[in-house]
Order: C-alpha cells, then structure tokens, then sequence
C-alpha cells in the first residue's frame, strides 16, 4: 500500500485512485470499532478536532464529532452565530484564533465555494472540506463509493446513475470525481435547467430520460432539490419534478433485480423518492449514515495519526 502524505482533504482532484482506495481500506478496518463494546481506540489522544459548520447539518457534522470521538480526540463545536464572526469578524480570521490555540485540524462547511481552500492556504492546521458551495462534498463520496464497494464488491466497471440536481449539487461533482478515477461508468439525468453546461468533459454521459436511466445502471444516486441554492426558478413546480425525475417503485419495475438506490440526505420524500423506495429492499441509504462515521474516521487517522501505518493493534 502506498504512504498517505496528504496534510488536509479539500477535494477528491487531489487524490488519486491509490489514494482514494487507501482511505476505503482503513475505513474497512476501523468500521469494527463502532460495533466493540467500548466504542473508542486511542489513535488521536491528545489531538483537537474543531468543527466550523457555517450551514446547517446533522449527519456530516455529527458523524465527524462521533468519529473524532471514537478515535479519542477532543472537539470542539464553533456556534458560528455566538462567535465573534456575529461581530464582522472574518471566516479567515476566526479561523487564525483557533489555530493560535493549537487544535490540529479545522472541519469546515460554508455556502461559498473555495472557504476550505482559502484556510489551508493561510493556516498550517489540517483542513478538512465538510462541503462548499456548490463544489464539492469529498467525504461525502468516500463514503458513497465504501458503499458500493461494500455492498457489490467492486467500483470498476459498473454503470452509475446521477439524478436529479447536477447544477448545484457539490456530491455529485465529488462522486463523478471518485467514481471515474476507480473506473466506473457515470451517467447523469434531470431537467435540462439543471444541468452543468459541458459536463460531458468530466468523463460523463447525458441523459434526460430517468427510465432509460434506470434500466441500465447497477448503482441509482438520487440527489435532494436545492431549493436554499436556487436563486432562479430552474422547475415549474416540484409536483412537475416528482412526475417527471423522482424515483418511485412504479419507475423502479424497469430496473435490475440488485440495484443499489443511494441518497445523500436529507431526503425529501415524494420529491426525489417516495417513501416505500426510501425504505425499500434496493436503499442503501442507512448503510451510507452508518458508513459515513467509518471514512470520517478514516480521513482523521490518516491525516493526524499515522503517516501512512495501517491502523493495527489497537
């Protein structure tokens, strides 16, 4: 295997498929510490973890507190709205205080694309990119390709559909990254309004019919209806939406026998999917959660605690 040298994670362009494949392997083997007894290893004792969410979130923040917990490093949740940023201070700013405190790593979420990169430009803390903007959402397709992996035994060759949401969606950007580096074939479908001008050149194909979709893929991600980032009116109306691209299981008679339906939450159901898919025999979408705390905790041994060791022994 070869050595992580990687000193924060902003997105997947900066891994490769070694890379990427080394983070799934030791999510592989710290998955088990959440079904011990005692829930907790040492590997990061003595090192602060500071999440700096400046959008809401329950699984993404909570899954990257319970995985610095498990690994026994201390955290730290910033109420961005009691900090000092109320007070005019910048995200920059703030973010320089907190290192003169000596944490080890800053977890951040912001609404505007590049904040991660902006930080680890001007700290030396670690920086990991808990969602930007529209860009990208790396941890996030870590864990959808884990998933996969898990659950079919392999990425390489199988056909992926994305529906729904392309434009703002910064988990579909991030897993057409992750999916095309391990060799899978990505096929993209939603309303023409909402799909990225030129995206064929990341190595995708195009559709705008949800059937022709469905019949062809082994793996179906639905993406959530960006309402909060829709500026413009991109659909006539959500009925319009649900008719046209949500997954229900009427649609669902046209797939194979063991697709995999993914969701990256929150799910609004009847929009994107209908209850009985969401809680169906082909939804992945709890084992993505419980998933989700393993690569996190993947990510922060890898980048605080080991230099590249296996996590062995512990």
């Amino acid at each position: 295997m070869i050595e992580w040298n990687k000193h924060s994670l902003l997105d997947l362009r900066e891994l490769n498929k070694e890379e990427i494949e080394m983070v799934l392997e030791t999510a592989k083997s710290l998955k088990e510490v959440s079904l011990r007894e005692v829930k907790k290893v040492p590997a990061l004792r003595g090192k602060t973890v500071v999440l700096l969410f400046f959008e809401s979130s329950t699984r993404t923040r909570t899954s990257f507190e319970l995985a610095a917990k498990r690994l026994s490093a201390d955290t730290i949740n910033i109420a961005v709205n009691n900090s000092a940023m109320s007070k005019g201070e910048s995200v920059l700013d703030t973010a320089r205080n907190l290192e003169a405190m000596n944490v080890d790593m800053i977890v951040v979420r912001h609404a505007c694309a590049g904040v991660p990169n902006l930080l680890a430009q001007n700290l030396k803390t670690s920086i990991v990119n808990a969602g930007d903007g529209c860009r990208e959402h790396p941890t996030q397709a870590l864990l959808d390709l884990f998933t996969i992996k898990e659950k079919l035994g392999r990425i390489e060759g199988l056909k992926v559909g994305i529906v729904g949401d392309i434009l703002h969606s910064r988990v579909a950007r991030s897993n057409i990254m992750g999916f095309t580096k391990l060799g899978a074939e990505v096929t993209v479908c939603g309303p023409s309004t909402l799909m990225p001008p030129g995206i064929e050149s990341t190595g995708v194909k195009v559709t705008y019919n949800v059937l022709e979709l469905i019949e062809q893929c082994d793996v179906l991600m639905v993406l959530r209806i960006q309402q909060e980032r829709q500026r413009d009116k991109y659909l006539p109306s959500i009925r319009e939406y649900a008719r046209m691209f949500g997954i229900n299981k009427e649609k669902l008679r046209h797939a194979k026998k063991d697709i995999l339906i993914m969701h990256p939450g929150p799910t609004n159901r009847g929009v994107e999917l209908s209850a009985e898919v969401a809680d169906g025999e082909y939804s992945v979408i709890l084992d993505q959660v419980a998933n989700g705390l393993a690569i996190r905790m993947a990510v922060l041994y890898l980048l605080l605690g080991t230099h590249g060791k296996a996590p062995a022994g512990e």
